[in-house]
C-alpha cells in the first residue's frame, strides 16, 4: 500500500524534521584547507522513501556520502542510522549494519567474474578466516547460500547471461547494474547511490530507474545523487538541494522544481555563464530576463546587483556583496553570486 502521509512534520525547508527518519546528521563539516566542502547543520532522510540529493558540481554531495559511510573523516559532527551512532565507524561495519553505497565511478573488480564480484558483497563468510578456509566443511554451505542469492539478483538485474564473464568486459551501464546488485547482497535497509545514471547508455536508463523504484517497493530506503531533473521528478519522493556544502532547500520534487531560484542558481539552467568574469553577472541578468520561465534577475526577484557594478538593485534597494538585497534573505536565495 502506498504511504501518502506527509514526509515532513511541518513546512518543507532546509533541515526540516521528518515523520520517520532513518538517517539523522547534525553539524557535519568537512574542510579541505580553506574550502569548506560540507557544512550541514541538520539533515534527516525519511524511511522507506526515495530521496534525491541534487546540486551543482562541487556542492559537496559525494563528500557527504563519503562522510556518512565512513570513507572520509569529518572535522566535526555526528550522525545516526536507525538510532545507532555511526561517527567513527569503519565502512565495512557500516555496510554490515545495513547502510550500503555505490560509487560515482564504479568499483567492480575487473579481473574477477561477475558471480565472483557478487560473492564478494556478501557478509558472514566463514571462508574469509584463514583458519576456517583450510576446512571446506566449515564454509561450503554458506558459499552455496551466497551463490544462490547472487544468482537470484543477477537474474533480477538481467546479468545472469554475463555470470561467468569478467567484470572488465561489461559496459558502463552493466557495471552500474552489477554494483547495485552487489550492494543488495547484505540485505541493506538504506541504499545510497552516487550518480547511478552517470555514463549509462540511454537504453539502460529505464532499467536502472525501475530497479531503484523496486528497492523502495521491497521496503528499502534510497538516497541517490543525480543531476538529471527528469529522473529526479520521475522517481524521487523528496529532494534535498546542496550548494557550497550546505543544504539550501528541501521538499517534494514538484515544489523544488517550481523554485526558479533553485533551478537557475543550483541546477545549472544557465551554466554556460562565467560569473567569475568581469561582466558575468550582467550576461546572466540579460539571459534570465529573456527567459520566460525564470524569475531570477527580474525586478520582483531583486537578487542581482544593478547594471555596471552599481550597488543598487532593481527597485532601489541596496544589495549585499553576494548580490542579494538586504530584505531578501530567505533560504531559497542564500549564497548565490
Amino acid at each position: 500500500m502506498t504511504d501518502s502521509r506527509p514526509i515532513a512534520t511541518g513546512p518543507a525547508g532546509p533541515g526540516c524534521a521528518k515523520r520517520d527518519p532513518i538517517l539523522v546528521a547534525r553539524n557535519v563539516t568537512r574542510s579541505f584547507g580553506a574550502l569548506k566542502a560540507v557544512d550541514v547543520d541538520y539533515l534527516e532522510i525519511p524511511r522507506h522513501k526515495i530521496t534525491a540529493l541534487i546540486g551543482p558540481n562541487g556542492a559537496g554531495k559525494t563528500t557527504l556520502f563519503n562522510l556518512l559511510t565512513g570513507f572520509d573523516v569529518p572535522n566535526s559532527g555526528d550522525w545516526e542510522f536507525d538510532g545507532r551512532k555511526l561517527a567513527g565507524v569503519a565502512p565495512h561495519k557500516v555496510a554490515r549494519m545495513g547502510m550500503v553505497r555505490t560509487f560515482q565511478l564504479t568499483k567492480v573488480m575487473g579481473k574477477l567474474t561477475v558471480i565472483e564480484n557478487m560473492r564478494l558483497g556478501a557478509d558472514r563468510q566463514p571462508g574469509e578466516s584463514l583458519a576456517k578456509a583450510l576446512f571446506a566443511g566449515l564454509w561450503r554451505n554458506r558459499e552455496k547460500e551466497i551463490t544462490t542469492t547472487a544468482d537470484g539478483l543477477l537474474a533480477k538485474f538481467k546479468l545472469d547471461t554475463k555470470r561467468t564473464d569478467y567484470a572488465a568486459s561489461l559496459s558502463g551501464g552493466q557495471r552500474k547494474l552489477l554494483e547495485m546488485a552487489r550492494s543488495l547482497m547484505t540485505n541493506p535497509r538504506l541504499v545510497m547511490l552516487d550518480e547511478p545514471m552517470a555514463g549509462v547508455n540511454p537504453a539502460l536508463t529505464q532499467s536502472l530507474l525501475d530497479h531503484i523504484k523496486n528497492l523502495k517497493g521491497e521496503g528499502m530506503t534510497v538516497l541517490f545523487v543525480e543531476h538529471d531533473m527528469h529522473v529526479v521528478r520521475h522517481i524521487a519522493d523528496w529532494v534535498v538541494v546542496m550548494a557550497e556544502g550546505r543544504v539550501v532547500a528541501e521538499g517534494p520534487p514538484a515544489e523544488v522544481m517550481q523554485d526558479k531560484a533553485v533551478i537557475d542558481a543550483y541546477l545549472g539552467a544557465h551554466h554556460d555563464v562565467d560569473l567569475g568574469s568581469e561582466h558575468g553577472a550582467e550576461v546572466l541578468e540579460e539571459q534570465l530576463a529573456a527567459d520566460e520561465e525564470s524569475v531570477i534577475g527580474t525586478q520582483d526577484a531583486r537578487i542581482l546587483p544593478g547594471p555596471s557594478g552599481s550597488d543598487a538593485s532593481p527597485g532601489g534597494r541596496s544589495a549585499t556583496p553576494e548580490g542579494r538585497t538586504d530584505d531578501t534573505q530567505d533560504d531559497s536565495t542564500e549564497g548565490k553570486r
